[in-house]
């Protein structure tokens, strides 16, 4: 008698032999940035940010920064080239700092891991902060 797999076996033995794909994230702070609460923001160096899950094929990530109170002002951001230990080093492109005119405001920092710069988007990654 020849022994027969089925289809849930089979998706089962496909399913523990494929590594899951590890997450596209980063984290950051804002330690070292020249506090500002006028409301006319600062042309500010990047801060330190740590990447990990970089999906296979990315050249450049795209990092943005946006007020989520403000949503419609451009604080700008660059396009940066990804190191081997997942960083990107503090003073890789320069953006408008967070700089609201009264209380706290949230901020979010998007990665975009692409191809190359303009290129195809492969990979989507938030992170959000209060400042001050």
């Amino acid at each position: 008698m020849k022994p027969t797999l089925t289809l849930a076996a089979i998706a089962t033995a496909l399913t523990l032999a494929t590594p899951a794909l590890a997450e596209f994230r980063f984290s950051f702070d804002w330690a070292g940035l020249k506090s500002c609460t006028s409301g006319n923001p600062n042309t500010v160096h990047n801060p330190l940010f740590k990447v990990s899950g970089v999906p296979q094929g990315t050249t450049v990530i795209r990092f943005q920064l946006k007020d989520l109170d403000v949503p419609g002002y451009n604080h700008g951001g660059g396009y940066v080239t990804i190191a081997k230990d997942g960083t990107v080093p503090a003073k890789s492109f320069k953006y408008k700092s967070p700089c609201p005119p009264s209380g706290k405001h949230t901020y979010e920092w998007t990665a975009t891991a692409m191809t190359r710069k303009n290129g195809k988007a492969l990979a989507k990654a938030a992170a959000r902060a209060s400042y001050p």
